[in-house]
Formats: C-alpha cells, structure tokens, sequence
C-alpha cells in the first residue's frame, strides 16, 4: 500500500483569484438582463444560472474547460451558502482549487463536480448536488466535533 504524497494548502494568490474571476466571466456572459444579475449573486441564482446553461445545452461534454467554469461557480454558491473558503491544494499532480471549511480538514474540490459527471454522460440536476454536497459537509463536520 502507497502512502499519500502530502498536501499544502494555501490561500489564493492573485493569480489564482483573477484565474477564478476570468472562469466566472464564462458563465457569467450567459446572464441576460438586469433582474437575472441581480438575481445572479445569490446561492440559488448562481444555481439556476448553472441550471439553465446544462438544460440548454450550451456546453458539449468535451468542453472541460467550461463545464469546469460551472464548477467555479457552484464553488461559490457553496462558499456563500455554508461559510467555506476558496483555498489552492497542491500535490504531487499539481495545483487546483478547492473550498474549505475554516479551522477543519474538510476539502472539496468543485471545479470537476459537473464536468466529470457530463463527460460521464450523466444528468446533473445542481440543485440536488448542491444539497448532497449540504449533507455531505453536515455529516463531516459533526464527525470533526
């Protein structure tokens, strides 16, 4: 059995945050009139914009990098719901980055949460993934208490 290379968890640098904003402007085009960016800062706006981009159609499964950019944003519709934070993960593969839950070891890891799934060819409804994350994260933190 192979032991795990460690991980370094670090803040975002500028890089990584204008990296972040420039996958953010990718879906963010797809927002139309004045109401929907309104209502676009919020968590269930952020989910519905989601929503509305896979209902279309508006991204093949081998578009990776843009189905990841709806990643991003269901990160931040997780980092605005449940007070994590946007963090960089280091390994022996690379850097990506994730959310964390402050003061715990809770990590995920949303820029591959819809494109994986589509390019398995599956559905993704992101209302019901958001609230799976929700539970998934629940469960973990009472187990770090």
């Amino acid at each position: 059995m192979q032991s795990q290379s460690p991980q370094t968890i670090t803040k975002l640098s500028e890089i990584d945050k204008n990296r972040l904003a420039e996958q953010r402007l990718v879906v963010e085009r797809y927002l139309g009139d004045s109401p929907s960016k309104e209502k676009y800062k919020t968590t269930v706006g952020k989910l519905a914009t989601i929503r509305a981009i896979l209902k279309a159609g508006v991204f093949e499964p081998s578009q990776t990098y843009e189905l990841q950019c709806l990643g991003i944003v269901l990160g931040d519709a997780i980092v605005q719901e449940m007070r994590m934070e946007w963090v960089m993960v280091e390994d022996e593969f690379g850097s990506d980055p994730a959310i964390q839950m402050p003061g715990t070891s809770i990590i995920l890891f949303p820029l591959t949460m819809i494109s994986k799934r589509i390019e398995r060819g599956e559905q993704v409804d992101v209302f019901d993934l958001f609230d799976w994350i929700g539970a998934t994260v629940e469960k973990m933190k009472a187990l770090c208490d």
